[in-house]
């Protein structure tokens, strides 16, 4: 079995984390069953499940193979330098298991696309565009 483990900053801020679990839910319900039977969302501070918990529970779950993508728009330290740390300690941790990092949200193709889809929504005459209602 294989799982997604989608990994945020995590945030004091309660309902920012519970945005990505939402996420995380959503995936899971939707096209992700195809391809992923379990979806988690994992952080790296400020918030539970950190990332090593984050992949021990879709082990527990059943999971042969785990992704873990960050859910970051840059290439910051933590992309580049502590999640790739927390991803190895977990390979060695698990040997039994595929663990594998997925490249961070920022880097997708369609991420110009999406960006400037946002941009074009913005601007009705209410001030409302049909994306930031979805968002709510």
């Amino acid at each position: 079995m294989k799982a997604l483990l989608v990994v945020a900053h995590g945030s004091r801020r309660i309902a920012s984390n519970e945005e990505v679990r939402a996420l995380c839910e959503r995936l899971q319900k939707e096209k992700a069953s195809e391809e992923f039977a379990v979806v988690r969302a994992g952080f790296l501070d400020l918030a539970e499940p950190s990332i090593p918990e984050g992949i021990k529970q879709c082990i527990r779950l059943g999971a042969e193979e785990v992704v873990v993508l960050p859910y970051f728009l840059s290439a910051g330290r933590h992309v580049s330098e502590d999640i790739p740390a927390e991803v190895e300690k977990a390979r060695i941790s698990n040997p039994q298991v595929g663990i594998c990092l997925a490249p961070y949200l920022g880097s997708a193709p369609g991420i110009g696309g999406l960006v400037l889809a946002l941009a074009e929504g913005c601007g009705s005459d209410d001030g409302s565009s049909g994306w930031s209602a979805r968002l709510k």
